[in-house]
């Protein structure tokens, strides 16, 4: 499916960007028995219902005109959200130095399942975070890494 993901955001990804957004991810998923394609797109401003309608309204067509995907699908456009998941290289490097929550696939050797600290490094087999130390976890064992937003400060 990830071979899915990287054509859609190559086919979309110009006129995304023409329109005044960038993608934040391509996500193609089968929950039940439907597919859905989310696309999560980001500016310097934030997004609105009204941008998630316009982008939709634009790549509806290019996407079915393409025939990446054979399938029947549901798309949706949003917000990657204000705690954003980090699942891609480029995400994690823009959050060094950020509080990001690890959640594990399984209790690790600590009997943690998920950590919360700030990101420190990564590579492609692992990633450095700090919480009262510095833990690094292999990639492998991660389910999901996102941001954390500290609504007390604002």
């Amino acid at each position: 499916m990830a071979s899915i993901e990287n054509k859609v955001e190559a086919l979309i990804g110009p006129k995304i960007e023409e329109l005044g957004y960038e993608i934040y991810d391509v996500e193609y998923a089968k929950e039940a028995k439907n597919y859905f394609l989310r696309i999560y797109i980001d500016n310097s401003k934030g997004i609105s219902i009204d941008d998630c309608e316009k982008v939709s309204t634009e790549i509806n067509d290019m996407l079915d005109n393409s025939n990446i995907i054979s399938e029947q699908y549901f798309l949706e456009v949003s917000s990657p959200g204000i705690e954003k998941v980090l699942r891609k290289d480029k995400h994690l490097k823009s959050n060094i130095g950020n509080e990001v929550e690890v959640k594990l696939f399984k209790k690790d050797e600590n009997g943690a399942k998920s950590y919360i600290g700030i990101l420190k490094d990564f590579n492609n087999e692992e990633i450095l975070i700090n919480t009262t130390q510095d833990i690094k976890i292999e990639r492998k064992n991660i389910a999901q890494i996102k941001t954390i937003y500290n609504w007390e400060e604002q």
